[in-house]
């Protein structure tokens, strides 16, 4: 059985919305406004957005984006930066990882 749907409570679904498609390339398939967004991959994942008025998730929370290689990790952590995210360089941990705060209050996990 596979895990295929997701919904996360954010303070602000455009601009996660927006990173989440910009980055990961997550198309947007319905909306209402700016209080709901559900977003789709390639692969049958379905991730609705949901505006929360407060956003707390525990520290160790995270989604992940599994890339094909560690260069494709090194482009986003690249592209990131240049964007004007603060991202630590990937490392060594349980693969070639690294982690951003995504707009929206949770975190992205790129590894491979």
């Amino acid at each position: 059985m596979k895990l295929n749907h997701l919904n996360l409570t954010v303070n602000d679904v455009k601009a996660a919305r927006e990173f989440l498609e910009n980055y990961f390339g997550l198309k947007t398939g319905n909306m209402r406004g700016d209080s709901f967004a559900a977003l789709f991959d390639d692969d049958g994942l379905v991730l609705t957005l949901m505006r929360g008025a407060q956003v707390s998730y525990p520290k160790t929370f995270h989604i992940g984006f599994i890339q094909e290689s560690e260069e494709r990790v090194n482009e986003i952590n690249q592209r990131l930066k240049e964007d004007g995210f603060h991202v630590e360089a990937p490392q060594r941990a349980h693969g070639w990882t690294f982690y951003v705060e995504a707009p929206g209050g949770f975190t992205v996990e790129v590894l491979c």
